[in-house]
């Protein structure tokens, strides 16, 4: 919906010289030297009628106001309803007919040929005269060339001039018929280089900038609005000290934002930081800056990314789901002091007082040392405290009930700062309402972009209760529960909680069940490969060990989590991990597990290695997984048909849709791959399996395309697997060669490319030297293979002792394969084998026998 404009006109009358005179509101000044063309036209006969037409100060010439809406209502009256049929009887009787002959005199009056001040007069009378309403301004449109001339004013050095053909322009636009007209008459242009000046007053932005308003409505030009040059002038103004000119650019932003195409220009131009700073200031003066401040984000917050960018912004997306519905709150109204996770302030005495006291102010029995609480809880307290206030007395979503009274709710979004955003959408977690629930549930998964908005929700108390919605009956408010809580356990402090809250049972059925929708499936996988990651205990020790003599551990981001619990909650996180194991030691659950290792998805395939893998660590649970056909889970994974892909299947497929997709098998492989390690630790399953069988697939997921980190875990498979093949070896390709050539030498040769410490660089170089040395077959190919010519000729340039005889070695060989001469060369290795010749430094013969191998030019 198109935005309304509201106008504040500032007249500025012409003062003439001669107040005696009865010429006192007519736009022409007369001259001494020579008679004024239209001197003689002015008489006292005309005067009273005059002054009727052009007199601000009339009553039939008031104040109007201009609205821009979608159906295009141009000029609406705002004077009051007490004078409107007189006003309307006076306008019928006098105008514009009695005025059609002054319009067509001043619109010749602003002809290039006239004196600039006659044209000043002219056009301020015009602009005056066009407040009257559309009948007015169809009277002025009648003459062609009034537009090219009021345009050709906005050239003027005189601030008045552009004030008035800015303020004309501003009432022609607002007329749907005449819109597309000042457009083509190149007003936009005009504008531009008008709001380009460095001195410029504040009425005449305002006037420009309210006709670019009226012009944004018009969904073709707002293209020609956005160009490189105006937008970022329109917002340039929104840090203008006048709030009329903040109010018009804000309009123009807002209607901007209407369309899609234009979202990416905007946001590159820094929209979003200065209208979420507009939104955030609190101006009393005007509420159109926060309304249209708004209205543009909401768009913008259309698209993902643009969204993520408003909450780094510190605001959050808020449903609206109608003032009805917060009738269904019911607050407790006596409980002893908590916060809002649920935290209970210990109390120092139990007895209570003489009178009662204790009974009616239970703060008195609350010890100023267990009350103390970081910023981002006493954040949280005023947050639940403020929105709950705003629920009881029904002041919630009330003034935009009448706005929006034929909008549905589930399509409207309101923005609030984070803290009163993170408290509004866990209040309506604990509403009845499923359709509001659920959407309160998508915005939280939104909002957790971060680990302060995460944190921010956990202190909000959104974690119990998104906990108990995954018992609901609704499939999709468990859904979005499921999604939000997804989302809140990538920070480790709250997957603890999360953990803690006793989410892993609701999970497991989720898991169970047949008919689980994929989405949700995924989701729930990602919540219990976070809570049973094989790593736990190693990130224990980081996470919530001590750091650097701290008493406060890191959370998942590596920052100080200063959110610790309480009230003994770190026991409850103690005991339910130890529980963990007994929860998921069900047989429906594992072989669940392994029917989705069968299942084409690689992202669950992934997730479900990764859970079985710590499962492992459980004897009854490692029974389980023996007793369901782990086997065949595993081959459906190593088995993956992207790896047999050629070069030309995948010219045949977009490029970056393949990569993504051998990464994504990458990750899935090494996942299978670690808990294939795991499990040939025990010698029941060393016993069922055929690991000839296994070393076939993994020698050749080995020479697959997948990335070289997810090559570790496969390369220390096969070399567990080696052992147990014994005389059925294949002695074709041996395992340790395969190993060698697919893993060792091009993760070497990446550590020589990328490594940062020329401690470790050197390392890499030896053993890629040794490798060589030992005389491994296809070994200094492989190295080539990987473009390791090039960082091997810039560690001779750079490197010292070792590392530089290494690297000369290491040439040397690859340099008796002719076909590698054009790349050394091109590397630059001759000027470098020179200096080192002709330095006589410890490798110089070493450079020398290089040199010599290579052709000469």
């Amino acid at each position: 919906m198109a935005s309304t404009i509201p106008l504040h006109f500032k007249f500025k009358l012409w003062s003439n010289p001669h107040p005696n005179t009865h010429l006192d509101v007519i736009a022409v000044r007369p001259r001494i030297n020579r008679r004024s063309p239209t001197a003689s036209f002015y008489s006292a006969q005309h005067h009273h009628l005059l002054h009727r037409i052009f007199n601000p100060k009339s009553k039939s010439i008031h104040t109007v106001l201009t609205r821009v809406s979608s159906d295009g209502g141009g000029i609406v009256d705002a004077a009051s309803q007490q004078s409107a049929s007189e006003d309307r009887d006076t306008l019928n009787s006098n105008s514009p007919s009695l005025g059609d002959g002054y319009v067509s005199l001043f619109v010749r009056m602003l002809g290039l040929d006239n004196d600039p001040l006659d044209r000043e007069h002219a056009i301020v009378a015009l602009w005056k005269y066009s407040l009257g309403g559309k009948q007015y301004i169809d009277a002025i449109m009648q003459f062609r060339g009034c537009l090219n001339l009021t345009v050709n004013l906005l050239k003027s050095d005189s601030s008045s001039t552009c004030e008035a053909a800015a303020g004309l322009l501003r009432e022609i636009s607002s007329v749907n018929l005449y819109r597309e007209s000042v457009a083509e008459s190149g007003a936009i242009e005009e504008i531009t280089g008008l709001l380009s000046r460095s001195c410029l007053t504040s009425e005449v932005k305002e006037q420009s900038i309210c006709t670019l308003w009226n012009l944004s409505v018009d969904e073709k030009l707002r293209m020609k609005i956005a160009n490189t040059d105006l937008l970022p002038l329109v917002i340039k103004s929104l840090e203008d000290e006048d709030i009329k000119v903040k109010e018009a650019a804000g309009g123009v932003l807002a209607n901007l934002a209407l369309s899609k195409s234009l979202h990416s220009i905007m946001v590159e131009a820094g929209v979003i930081p200065k209208l979420a700073k507009l939104f955030m200031i609190d101006v009393e003066q005007s509420k159109v800056i926060k309304k249209e401040a708004r209205n543009a984000l909401l768009e913008l917050a259309k698209d993902e990314y643009n969204r993520i960018l408003i909450i780094e912004e510190g605001l959050v997306i808020v449903p609206m789901i109608g003032a009805a519905a917060y009738k269904a709150l019911t607050p407790s109204l006596y409980s002893w002091p908590s916060l809002p996770d649920g935290s209970e302030i210990k109390r120092n005495s139990e007895a209570p007082s003489k009178y009662g006291a204790s009974e009616l102010l239970l703060g008195l029995n609350v010890d100023e040392k267990n009350a103390e609480i970081d910023e981002i809880k006493m954040n949280a307290v005023v947050g639940r405290t403020q929105q709950q206030f705003l629920a009881r007395i029904g002041a919630i979503e009330v003034e935009d009930e009448r706005k929006f009274q034929s909008e549905s709710t589930s399509r409207r979004f309101t923005l609030l700062p984070w803290m009163d955003g993170v408290a509004r959408l866990v209040l309506i977690l604990g509403l009845e309402d499923e359709l509001a629930i659920s959407r309160a549930a998508e915005s939280i998964a939104d909002a957790s972009i971060n680990e302060h908005m995460q944190i921010s929700f956990k202190e909000a108390g959104a974690v119990k209760h998104l906990v108990r919605l995954l018992h609901h009956n609704n499939d999709s408010v468990r859904l979005a529960a499921t999604c939000a809580l997804e989302r809140l356990s990538v920070s480790n402090s709250v997957c603890q909680v999360i953990e803690a809250e006793g989410v892993i049972c609701p999970l497991l059925n989720a898991l169970k069940h047949s008919g689980t929708s994929e989405i949700l499936m995924e989701k729930t996988l990602d919540i219990l490969a976070r809570i049973l990651d094989p790593g736990k205990e190693m990130k224990s020790k980081f996470y919530d060990g001590p750091v650097n003599g701290s008493k406060k551990g890191l959370n998942a981001m590596g920052s100080p989590d200063a959110t610790v619990p309480l009230d003994g909650n770190m026991d409850e996180i103690a005991v339910s991990r130890s529980t963990t194991g007994k929860d998921v030691a069900d047989p429906a659950v594992i072989a669940r597990l392994v029917e989705i290792l069968k299942t084409p998805s690689l992202n669950l395939q992934r997730k479900a290695s990764s859970i079985l893998e710590f499962l492992t660590i459980t004897e009854p649970c490692v029974d389980i997984i023996f007793s369901v056909d782990i086997e065949s889970g595993l081959e459906a994974v190593f088995g993956q048909k992207i790896l047999d892909d050629t070069e030309s299947d995948m010219d045949d497929q977009q490029p970056e849709l393949h990569a993504l997709k051998v990464e994504e098998a990458g990750l899935a492989i090494s996942a299978a791959s670690r808990l294939l390690t795991k499990l040939l630790d025990f010698e029941q399953f060393r016993q069922t399996i055929n690991p000839a069988r296994f070393t076939k697939l993994l020698r050749k997921t080995l020479r697959s395309h997948i990335p070289l980190h997810n090559k570790d875990w496969v390369a220390a498979c096969l070399v567990k697997l080696s052992s147990l093949s014994g005389p059925n070896q294949d002695l074709d390709g041996p395992v340790n060669l395969e190993v060698t050539l697919y893993e060792t030498v091009p993760r070497l040769v990446e550590q020589i490319k990328t490594s940062f410490s020329p401690v470790a660089q050197e390392a890499a170089v030896i053993e890629l030297n040794r490798i060589i040395s030992e005389g491994v077959v296809d070994s200094t190919r492989a190295v080539a293979a990987e473009g390791g010519i090039f960082p091997l000729v810039k560690v001779i340039e750079e490197g010292r002792g070792r590392a530089v005889e290494a690297a000369l070695a290491i040439l040397y060989n690859i340099s008796m394969d002719s076909e590698n001469h054009s790349a050394i060369l091109a590397a630059g290795a001759v000027p470098a084998l020179r200096r080192i010749v002709l330095s006589q430094g410890p490798q110089w013969m070493q450079a020398l026998h290089l040199l010599r191998t290579l052709p000469t030019r």
